[in-house]
């Protein structure tokens, strides 16, 4: 089992049948919802992840913090920097948790016809696992840039 960083292969066909959409919630139109799911280091989650699953997600071990499914992601519209389309999401936080996690999935929660119901988008390795302790944590996600955008295409 393993966690690989990737842009999931089934989005980049999707992203050409214009089934995404990352506009932020005041453009028109307004972009589709976007979530984030955690998982242990059990998943296989990689390229060819097509869809969330709840198959080793993680679980909250104290309170509420984490629910099934994830957290809403908050889109920030997309834009070019240099001959490189850009996307970004404001960074994401579950505060009083305890669990550990191990990667990440992004995926679009929007209900659209002809696309695959909690589509996947891509899928982000944590380099090991990640533990917290009746404590914050936090998803920071990359600036903005041609470099270093969560998602790219150049």
């Amino acid at each position: 089992m393993a966690i690989t960083s990737a842009i999931c292969n089934s989005f980049k066909q999707e992203i050409l049948q214009g089934y995404h959409s990352f506009n932020a919630s005041g453009d028109t139109p307004a972009g589709n919802a976007f979530k984030l799911a955690l998982y242990t280091s059990s998943a296989t989650i990689n390229k060819s992840t097509t869809a969330y699953s709840a198959t080793n997600e993680i679980s909250n071990t104290s309170g509420s913090a984490y629910s099934a499914g994830g957290i809403a992601l908050t889109n920030v519209t997309p834009t070019l920097d240099s001959d490189t389309a850009i996307c970004d999401f404001s960074n994401v936080s579950w505060t009083s948790a305890s669990f550990t996690a191990n990667g990440c999935l992004i995926y679009d929660d929007s209900t659209v016809t002809g696309m695959t119901t909690d589509a996947a988008v891509c899928t982000i390795a944590f380099g090991g696992d990640k533990t917290v302790t009746s404590g914050t944590f936090t998803i920071e996600f990359p600036a903005a840039a041609a470099s270093t955008a969560i998602i790219q295409i150049a």
